[in-house]
Formats: structure tokens, sequence, C-alpha cells
């Protein structure tokens, strides 16, 4: 099965973009992921194809049309997930990009301007998504980033299957630090450990420094992560409750 990706969006040159070279660029060439674009604008309803109007009760910027943007989300729907990247979104994770990365590919808003008519919304079935707490000019370099993600994690992209195994947010941690030669820089030595040759003692060290990086650089995760190790199985809080 082929991950295909659609994105809706008033710059299709933007594609593939950065996604055209590398490894997503070169399973691109092999056929493991597809991309298409849809310019919105072409689903514009007047002379001028014009795609957006002033918010509803006044204020600065413009709105996406919904009319608009739902003929073009509507001429491509096709049962594969339906993202919107807009910084009301949920934020993205790694545990959605792997459920993304498993099916058939995703259909990808690209907002601009001010944003999205709300009744977009609610009569679509469209799962808004953002790639952080900031602003870009569009949605379109959030796109490539949820792509990316999902592609790399595609079966023969990155080579070996093991190779994400141990990367950030994979098992709710921050990656370990990485070395390598040479062993002496500017007075500063590769640990010693790492060069110890006792692979039980390099995986306890970097097990030990994934937690330390974690819990000072990213305490929201180190909570999470705290709180899965201690929560009991679903199964043993049931048997409790019924004892």
């Amino acid at each position: 099965m082929t991950f295909a990706a659609t994105i809706l969006t008033l710059y299709p040159d933007m594609f593939p973009g950065p996604l055209g070279t590398s490894l997503a660029g070169r399973a691109l060439g092999e056929g493991k992921w597809s991309l298409d674009t849809v310019n919105i604008r072409d689903f514009a309803i007047d002379k001028h194809r014009t795609v957006d109007d002033t918010p509803a009760g006044g204020g600065a910027g413009m709105v996406l049309r919904v009319d608009v943007v739902a003929s073009a989300l509507d001429s491509v729907a096709d049962g594969r997930p339906i993202l919107a990247m807009t910084p009301r979104g949920k934020p993205l994770t790694q545990e959605r990009v792997r459920e993304l990365a498993a099916g058939p590919g995703a259909i990808v808003l690209c907002g601009r301007f001010e944003g999205f008519d709300e009744r977009l919304f609610d009569a679509r079935p469209v799962e808004q998504v953002s790639i952080g707490d900031y602003v870009l000019s569009g949605g379109e370099i959030g796109a490539l980033v949820l792509l990316d993600a999902c592609i790399r994690l595609l079966p023969g992209v990155m080579g070996a299957p093991s190779s994400g195994d141990e990367e950030s947010f994979e098992s709710g941690l921050l990656e370990y630090p990485h070395y390598t030669r040479p062993v002496e820089w500017e007075g500063r030595t590769i640990p010693e450990v790492l060069r110890s040759g006792d692979h039980a003692k390099i995986a306890a060290w970097r097990k030990s420094m994934a937690e330390t990086d974690t819990r000072l650089r990213r305490p929201d995760l180190w909570e999470r992560h705290e709180g899965a190790r201690v929560q009991p199985p679903s199964g043993a809080r049931r048997r409790k409750k019924d004892d």
C-alpha cells in the first residue's frame, strides 16, 4: 500500500520542496509514497477567483471562505484522514504520526490569512493539527513537517526497521546524546563508557541520559512518562474495583 498525500493549498509550487530530496525524495521516486497538490483557488466561484473575505464581526485580516475550501476538499475526499494545519489545533505527536504512517495516507489543508471558517470543522470530518505554539505565514511548512515525520516511518525508507526505535519521543523520552570521531575535540572527549565496549553499561548510560535530559529539558514529557510508568494495567484496576 502506497502512502498517498494530497495537499490543498494556495501555493502548490511549495511542494514537494524539501520532501523532494534526501530520504523522502528517494522514496517518492521509488513509489513508496505519492504526492498530489490541489490549488484551492481553482474552486473560487467568482471571476476574480476570490478565496477569502473579511471576518464576521469585524477585525483585522481575512478568513478563508468555507464554501471554496469545502468544494476543494470534497473533490479529493476518499476516506483518508483529513488534517488542517492550524495553531488552534491539537499538538502533533509521534504517536499520531505512527498512526498516520500506518494508514493509506492523508489529505492536508493548509491555512492562510486568519485561518479557516469554523463551519468547515462542523460540517466535515477535519482534524485540526498544530506543530507548535507559534504562528507561521501559512500551513504549508506545517504540512511539510507532518509529511516528513510520516514518510520516514514508511517501510524501506530509513533502511533498517530499527533505525528509529530509540529516537526522541518513541519511548516517551528525549533521545540520548550522540558522539563520533574524533575522540578528542577542543579538549572535550567522548564519554569513556561509550568507548568501553561494554554494551550493558552503554545501554544503561544511554537510558540514564535520556531520562536526565527529558527531566531537565522537557518536564512536561517527563511528567507524562512517569505517569505512564506508575499507572497499573487497566485489567488490574478493574479487578481491584470488582474485589
